[in-house]
Protein backbone atom coordinates (compact mmCIF):
# COMPACT_ATOMS: atom_id res chain seq x y z
CA UNK A 1 0.00 0.00 0.00
CA UNK A 2 2.81 2.46 0.89
CA UNK A 3 5.40 1.04 -1.56
CA UNK A 4 5.99 4.06 -3.27
CA UNK A 5 6.48 6.20 0.68
CA UNK A 6 10.68 6.70 1.49
CA UNK A 7 12.34 6.79 4.71
CA UNK A 8 12.19 10.81 4.84
CA UNK A 9 8.71 10.91 4.20
CA UNK A 10 7.80 8.34 7.10
CA UNK A 11 9.71 10.39 9.64
CA UNK A 12 8.25 13.88 8.57
CA UNK A 13 4.24 12.17 8.60
CA UNK A 14 5.31 11.10 12.32
CA UNK A 15 6.81 13.57 13.70
CA UNK A 16 3.21 16.13 11.88
CA UNK A 17 1.00 13.31 13.56
CA UNK A 18 2.99 13.74 16.71
CA UNK A 19 2.94 17.58 16.96
CA UNK A 20 -0.84 17.59 15.56
CA UNK A 21 -1.64 15.07 18.04
CA UNK A 22 0.50 14.50 20.65
CA UNK A 23 1.73 11.61 21.98
CA UNK A 24 -1.12 11.13 24.20
CA UNK A 25 -3.39 10.85 21.50
CA UNK A 26 -1.46 9.40 18.90
CA UNK A 27 -1.86 5.75 19.64
CA UNK A 28 -5.78 6.00 19.25
CA UNK A 29 -5.66 7.62 16.59
CA UNK A 30 -3.26 4.85 14.93
CA UNK A 31 -6.11 2.61 16.25
CA UNK A 32 -8.91 4.64 15.15
CA UNK A 33 -7.30 4.43 11.35
CA UNK A 34 -6.05 0.90 11.10
CA UNK A 35 -9.95 -0.41 12.13
CA UNK A 36 -11.08 2.49 9.18
CA UNK A 37 -8.73 0.19 7.00
CA UNK A 38 -9.36 -2.66 7.58
CA UNK A 39 -12.98 -1.82 7.50
CA UNK A 40 -12.31 -0.58 3.92
CA UNK A 41 -10.73 -3.59 2.41
CA UNK A 42 -12.87 -5.97 4.23
CA UNK A 43 -16.03 -3.77 2.66
CA UNK A 44 -13.82 -4.13 -1.08
CA UNK A 45 -13.23 -7.64 -0.90
CA UNK A 46 -17.08 -8.70 -0.08
CA UNK A 47 -17.96 -5.74 -3.17
CA UNK A 48 -15.13 -8.18 -5.18
CA UNK A 49 -16.94 -11.67 -4.14
CA UNK A 50 -20.58 -9.92 -4.99
CA UNK A 51 -19.84 -9.06 -8.38
CA UNK A 52 -17.56 -12.94 -8.57
CA UNK A 53 -21.33 -14.57 -7.81
CA UNK A 54 -23.24 -12.21 -9.63
CA UNK A 55 -21.08 -12.83 -13.22
CA UNK A 56 -21.67 -16.63 -12.98
CA UNK A 57 -19.54 -19.25 -13.84
CA UNK A 58 -18.26 -18.30 -16.92
CA UNK A 59 -16.08 -15.50 -15.01
CA UNK A 60 -14.59 -17.78 -12.24
CA UNK A 61 -11.22 -16.80 -13.41
CA UNK A 62 -11.94 -13.21 -13.58
CA UNK A 63 -9.46 -11.06 -11.78
CA UNK A 64 -10.29 -7.39 -10.72
CA UNK A 65 -6.71 -6.70 -11.76
CA UNK A 66 -7.31 -7.32 -15.49
CA UNK A 67 -9.09 -4.42 -15.71
CA UNK A 68 -6.00 -2.19 -16.01
CA UNK A 69 -5.18 -2.49 -19.89
CA UNK A 70 -1.19 -3.29 -19.27
CA UNK A 71 -2.58 -6.63 -17.15
CA UNK A 72 -4.88 -7.65 -19.82
CA UNK A 73 -2.84 -7.26 -22.60
CA UNK A 74 0.19 -9.18 -20.70
CA UNK A 75 -2.14 -11.74 -20.11
CA UNK A 76 -3.59 -12.13 -23.73
CA UNK A 77 0.08 -11.85 -25.06
CA UNK A 78 1.34 -14.90 -22.47
CA UNK A 79 -1.87 -16.92 -23.28
CA UNK A 80 -2.32 -16.69 -26.79
CA UNK A 81 -0.11 -19.38 -28.96
CA UNK A 82 -0.84 -17.57 -31.92
CA UNK A 83 0.74 -14.25 -30.91
CA UNK A 84 3.28 -16.32 -28.85
CA UNK A 85 4.76 -17.47 -32.29
CA UNK A 86 4.32 -14.17 -34.15
CA UNK A 87 6.44 -12.93 -31.52
CA UNK A 88 9.14 -15.10 -31.64
CA UNK A 89 9.54 -15.19 -35.38
CA UNK A 90 9.79 -11.17 -35.27
CA UNK A 91 13.22 -10.20 -33.92
CA UNK A 92 12.66 -6.47 -32.85
CA UNK A 93 16.26 -5.87 -32.58
CA UNK A 94 17.18 -7.22 -35.94
CA UNK A 95 15.03 -4.84 -37.06
CA UNK A 96 16.23 -1.89 -35.31
CA UNK A 97 19.54 -2.69 -35.97
CA UNK A 98 18.72 -3.18 -39.96
CA UNK A 99 17.54 0.00 -39.84
CA UNK A 100 20.11 2.19 -37.87
CA UNK A 101 22.71 0.55 -40.64
CA UNK A 102 20.90 1.85 -43.55
CA UNK A 103 20.19 5.05 -41.74
CA UNK A 104 23.86 5.75 -41.25
CA UNK A 105 24.75 4.09 -44.43
CA UNK A 106 26.14 0.81 -43.62
CA UNK A 107 25.23 -2.53 -45.23
CA UNK A 108 23.26 -5.12 -43.19
CA UNK A 109 24.82 -8.85 -42.63
CA UNK A 110 22.61 -10.38 -45.35
CA UNK A 111 24.28 -7.86 -47.76
CA UNK A 112 28.06 -8.51 -47.02
CA UNK A 113 30.07 -10.06 -49.77
CA UNK A 114 31.04 -13.77 -49.35
CA UNK A 115 34.77 -13.26 -48.62
CA UNK A 116 33.70 -11.43 -45.18
CA UNK A 117 34.63 -8.01 -46.93
CA UNK A 118 31.28 -5.79 -47.46
CA UNK A 119 30.40 -4.95 -50.86
CA UNK A 120 30.96 -1.62 -52.68
CA UNK A 121 27.84 0.12 -52.16
CA UNK A 122 25.68 1.43 -55.33
CA UNK A 123 26.46 5.11 -56.35
CA UNK A 124 23.32 7.07 -55.06
CA UNK A 125 20.98 8.33 -57.75
CA UNK A 126 19.79 11.69 -56.17
CA UNK A 127 20.90 13.90 -53.05
CA UNK A 128 21.08 11.74 -49.58
CA UNK A 129 18.10 12.74 -48.10
CA UNK A 130 19.33 11.34 -44.70
CA UNK A 131 22.72 13.89 -44.29
CA UNK A 132 22.26 17.74 -43.77
CA UNK A 133 22.87 19.80 -46.22
CA UNK A 134 25.99 21.97 -45.85
CA UNK A 135 25.70 25.57 -45.90
CA UNK A 136 27.47 27.77 -47.68
CA UNK A 137 30.32 29.93 -45.53
CA UNK A 138 28.92 33.43 -46.24
CA UNK A 139 25.20 32.01 -45.53
CA UNK A 140 26.93 31.01 -41.62
CA UNK A 141 25.95 33.45 -38.37
CA UNK A 142 28.08 34.35 -36.25
CA UNK A 143 29.01 33.39 -32.85
CA UNK A 144 27.34 35.63 -29.97
CA UNK A 145 30.07 37.24 -27.89
CA UNK A 146 28.65 38.19 -24.39
CA UNK A 147 32.11 40.09 -23.64
CA UNK A 148 31.56 42.35 -26.75
CA UNK A 149 27.93 44.14 -25.95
Amino acid sequence: MFNDIGALELVTIVVLAILIFGPDKLPKVIQDVTGVIRKIRAFSDSAKQDIRSELGSEFKDFEFEDLNPKNFIRKQLAENEDLKEIRSSFDLRKELNDVTDAVNGKESDEAAAPGGALAAPAPAAGPDMVKKPVAPAQEQRTRYDADAT
